[in-house]
């Protein structure tokens, strides 16, 4: 085991020098052949799709879990056109950000670069494989994608379909490895590979991460969590709180930026959450209430302590009502998970203050949290949500995924 992943890491380090030559036109016909064998495979990948969802429910698996799992023709499009739409991109390698000359006629560029390898390793979600396929790709990075067993069909239909778009395409090298061994000890042993693998990126639970992050020797982007909030301010146009709250809760429940704690100012508290709770009812929402809202709200359950940091990817809502502005960012950045938090208001100087002082990665004013998606954002679709600082922060995209070199011109210049 421990020769198969080390020459595996060898065989990324070499792909990834191959890579970086690879001119942006060239890669760009190439995603967009990978796009288009996407579709015309649809039936093979979701037939594949199908035995990993089946196996899901033969072993009862969560709801949320299956959900993400699952695969249909929308999703297969969606899936393609974010391929597409990483292809239209600028490519970020080669980029200058920073030019300058010296006294001494030194010229000076800082330009970006590829970050080499990086290793996925991924839960339930088939759509990471060709999401980070193609945005790694696009950067000029080799990839090793681990998804777990649950849905190792899914993930191997999908990588078979876009290596025969690739091997079409004439280019000697393999960009992308896809390990499709169970086996555990893989993981520990990749992530010892520090000398040929640059960057971890682990998708997926939170103590998928946790454990990730405990055992790697090379560097982690992570996301623990996406305990995201949305506060509605006493000055707010209530149609839209609660078009925004609906979608932001029920749209898809089990992703990463679905919200999952509403604070509510008390001044609108008595008239917004009767409002609030007969939409949620439609959809079947479970309210947990603090004390107020349990006094407003009969017959909702009473929160706990640990529903203040739970993550709950189901159609479950905590909800607390809030004195003012300060008490809900405070709130905020006491319980949440530094992901995606929004404010619902009229007041300027509110939404200015709730955008300076929230510590989240991303920080909304009258949307929904769902609008936290590299593909929402025009990054074409997204390698992951950081909620690190370093070096990385929010959806990441393709510039997300280079790092930089210094290149320095002279003409016979030497140290004095």
């Amino acid at each position: 085991m421990r020769k198969f992943v080390k020459s595996l890491a060898k065989k990324a380090k070499i792909a990834s020098y191959a890579l970086a030559k690879l001119p942006s036109k060239k890669k760009n016909a190439i995603l967009v052949k990978m796009a288009g064998s996407l579709l015309a495979n649809k039936k093979f990948i979701l037939e594949e799709n199908a035995k990993d969802v089946k196996n899901a429910v033969k072993n009862r698996l969560p709801k949320s879990f299956i959900e993400r799992l699952t695969l249909n023709e929308k999703r297969l499009k969606e899936m393609s056109g974010s391929l597409k739409a990483v292809a239209k991109l600028e490519d970020p390698v080669g980029k200058v950000i920073a030019n300058t000359k010296r006294p001494n006629g030194l010229k000076l560029k800082k330009v970006r670069t590829p970050i080499g390898v990086v290793l996925i390793i991924f839960e339930a979600r088939p759509n990471v494989t060709s999401d980070c396929i193609g945005l790694l790709f696009k950067s000029s990075n080799a990839a090793i994608l681990r998804g777990g067993r649950d849905s190792i069909n899914s993930n191997k239909a999908i990588g078979k379909v876009l290596k025969k778009a690739i091997d079409a395409s004439g280019i000697s090298f393999e960009p992308f490895f896809i390990i499709d061994k169970p086996d555990h000890r893989i993981v520990d042993l990749l992530l010892r590979e520090n000398e040929n693998i640059d960057l971890v990126i682990p998708r997926g639970g939170e103590a998928l991460i946790r454990k990730v992050a405990a055992a790697s020797k090379i560097p982690v982007i992570k996301h623990y969590k996406g305990v995201c909030h949305i506060f509605v301010d006493k000055k707010c146009d209530i149609k839209k709180a609660l078009r925004i709250s609906i979608n932001a809760k029920v749209q898809r429940p089990s992703v990463c930026n679905a919200v999952e704690k509403i604070l509510v100012h008390k001044d609108i508290a008595k008239k917004f959450l009767p409002l609030l709770k007969k939409e949620f009812d439609k959809y079947k929402v479970e309210i947990r209430g603090d004390r107020k809202t349990y006094r407003i709200l009969k017959g909702i359950k009473r929160a706990k302590s640990a529903d203040w940091f739970a993550e709950y990817l189901d159609l479950i809502v905590a909800i607390k009502v809030v004195s003012d502005i300060n008490e809900a960012i405070a709130h905020i950045n006491f319980y949440g998970s530094h992901h995606t938090d929004s404010i619902i208001t009229k007041d300027i100087n509110n939404a200015k203050r709730f955008t300076k002082e929230v510590d989240s990665a991303c920080c909304f004013v009258n949307i929904s949290t769902r609008f936290s998606d590299g593909y929402q954002f025009g990054l074409g679709a997204e390698i992951g949500i950081s909620t690190d600082k370093l070096h990385a922060r929010g959806p990441m995209g393709l510039e997300e995924l280079t790092t930089y070199k210094w290149i320095a011109e002279g003409d016979g210049q030497i140290r004095q």
